[in-house]
């Protein structure tokens, strides 16, 4: 499942009349540089969720199709924008088996196949990295996620009343794998809502887990400064 939903206001005026996941990096768009990077894994059908230019996005979806024959089908929020989580509770009658779920706006050199491999067995996998940034989700030894915090302000939010004292923290990058079993969870959640909180409400009861890539490059392609860093980056 490819995030295509989003308005991309740190990409005005580009997205005052394309969205996002169609802004072009090297002359191809974010979203058919996730969706071939995801054939190339193995992936046999893609689900895109769409809200902003909303018909944009899902002619877009047939053109790539057309060329590339992988179905792709497009879950359709044009009435509202159901962030990450509410985005993956819509789309579930397309989501019969672990889904490998990734944000358009995410450049990597993460092998999608081998990350999607390794999550077998587990209820979440989360590709994360030791990034610099505010935010990080935190995992205890064995790299099962236990909490969130920021560390600019000093916010937790963990379902353990003690966390381990051995805590590590790491950044998520915007790419994981959810297990069906975590989808009757959902049911108790409103129809928006984000995946992180979805996450950490439910770590200690599913193993929901961390993946850390050696030698990971990534780029969040989300805002005006980083376009030009991104032509580079798939060069």
């Amino acid at each position: 499942m490819i995030f295509a939903a989003g308005k991309g206001t740190r990409l005005k005026p580009l997205t005052d009349v394309v969205p996002k996941c169609l802004v072009p990096v090297a002359d191809v768009p974010l979203l058919q540089r996730v969706y071939l990077k995801a054939i190339e894994a193995g992936a046999d059908r893609v689900v895109v969720n769409v809200h902003h230019h909303a018909l944009q996005v899902i002619n877009y979806c047939q053109l790539l199709q057309a060329r590339y024959g992988t179905d792709i089908i497009s879950s359709d929020e044009s009435d509202a924008l159901l962030e990450t989580g509410g985005g993956v509770k819509k789309a579930r009658p397309h989501l019969t088996e672990p889904v490998l779920i990734h944000n358009c706006d995410i450049l990597s050199n993460c092998d999608l196949r081998r990350f999607y491999s390794e999550a077998q067995g587990a209820d979440a996998t989360l590709l994360v990295s030791e990034r610099k940034t505010s935010r990080y989700l935190m995992f205890d030894a064995d790299m099962r996620l236990v909490g969130w915090t920021n560390v600019d302000t000093g916010e937790v939010k963990t379902p353990y009343q003690q966390l381990p004292s051995d805590v590590r923290l790491l950044a998520f990058a915007g790419i994981h794998v959810m297990s069906p079993s975590m989808f009757p969870l959902m049911d108790e959640w409103p129809s928006r809502f984000p995946i992180i909180d979805f996450y950490l409400r439910h770590c200690a009861e599913m193993r929901i887990q961390g993946y850390v890539q050696p030698g990971l490059r990534l780029l969040d392609v989300g805002k005006l400064d980083t376009l030009a860093q991104a032509e580079s980056f798939t060069i």
